[in-house]
């Protein structure tokens, strides 16, 4: 994975009129915890950092004010309605230390003909890899799976030098069958039909 460079600044104003001020001025507040260190309080420039994390597990090459460190988000919380990143907790990594991370899953090819469905039971596979080479992604085909199938943690393959952080019979992804739309009230009427409406005997 390449690493991606930022500038950050030591943070010395706390609090939420203080993170306020920060984004403000299009930066965004972050905590570096990690290797047994007091945390380190830093601010990034948000159009950076909002382009790094387009990147699951990106690694990011800090210079704090001439101190040079790597990387990981975390945490990141990011603003429910308009999506911008708020605040973020980073991971202090070094080149050829083993991290424990969750990368994205995406899957090739087509169940079979059905109308089934595919069930993402995990989201993301937990693995544990060297923190210079963490995989972006992992894949894993789906072609021609029939309902009741399902894709377990053991059956990903995965790159060299990356392992699972999950027990191997662990299910990532299963075949759901396809269920039999119900008809709607509107159809249900109509299939009854409508009762006959008995006449008033005529007088005569």
């Amino acid at each position: 994975m390449a690493e991606v460079k930022i500038s950050s600044e030591l943070r010395k104003e706390f609090g939420k009129g203080a993170a306020r001020r920060i984004r403000r001025d299009n930066k965004v507040p972050a905590v570096i915890y990690g290797h047994g260190d007091d945390p380190i309080h830093v601010t990034l420039p948000g159009h950076d950092l909002f382009l790094a994390l387009k990147t699951p597990n990106v690694l990011i090459g800090l210079d704090m004010d001439g101190r040079k460190e790597l990387v990981i988000p975390k945490a990141v919380q990011r603003d429910p309605l308009k999506g911008f990143v708020e605040h973020v907790d980073l991971l202090l990594v070094k080149r050829g230390e083993k991290v424990n991370v969750e990368v994205p899953i995406h899957t090739q090819g087509d169940l079979a003909p059905g109308g089934n469905l595919l069930e993402h039971v995990l989201n993301a596979l937990p693995v544990e890899a060297e923190a210079t080479h963490i995989p972006e992604a992992v894949s894993v085909s789906i072609e021609g799976l029939e309902a009741g199938a399902s894709v377990l943690a053991k059956d990903i393959s995965l790159p060299n030098g990356t392992s699972l952080a999950v027990e191997e019979d662990t299910v990532v992804l299963q075949v759901v069958a396809a269920q039999a739309e119900e008809p709607t009230a509107g159809e249900e009427e109509a299939e009854v039909g409508e009762a006959p409406v008995a006449e008033a005997p005529s007088e005569g």
